[in-house]
């Protein structure tokens, strides 16, 4: 791992036991940046933290929230993907990052957002977040669609990924 993306590792995750949050599994091997899964239990607390205190209750789908921090590096893109089992609410923390979003394959035009910029992703809606000029900090809770089959990673459609996944 670069200096760089330890350095952003380090200050997320300080940022995070800092404001009382439990990190349940950390990846920090993505080849785009990587993620802080946070404990469901402490759905409401990250809500409050990251997204103006929304009621949490009024997002549950189908069941559990999961929340999680989102590391995207400068210029890297996740992949073009899809969900089955989930909807998700992102928040921009830190940085400027750009998303594309679509209801078909097709990669719909990029939107640059910053930080407090809220984005709703509906389950099947394609998505992608892309890293501009500087390390990009993003908040996500899951909205878990189906209660008896909860998403997890492999509830990821990639339609195009850059890495070849």
């Amino acid at each position: 791992m670069n200096a760089e993306k330890t350095e952003i590792f380090d200050k997320v995750t300080k940022m995070l036991e800092t404001q009382g949050f439990t990190i349940a599994a950390k990846d920090d091997t993505r080849p785009w940046g990587g993620f802080f899964v946070i404990d469901e239990n402490q759905a409401q607390d990250f809500a409050n933290q990251y997204f103006d205190g929304i009621d949490v209750e009024s997002l549950k789908i189908g069941g559990k929230l999961s929340p999680k921090i989102l590391l995207v590096a400068p210029n890297a893109r996740l992949s073009w993907q899809y969900h089955h089992r989930r909807a998700e609410i992102w928040q921009v923390v830190e940085g400027t990052v750009g998303i594309k979003t679509s209801n078909t394959d097709e990669e719909g035009e990029l939107k640059e957002y910053h930080p407090a910029d809220q984005i709703k992703l509906q389950q099947g809606e394609r998505h992608r977040l892309i890293g501009l000029d500087g390390w990009g900090v993003v908040a996500e809770i899951w909205q878990h669609t189906d209660a008896s089959h909860p998403s997890d990673e492999e509830d990821i459609v990639r339609v195009q990924d850059d890495f070849g996944r």
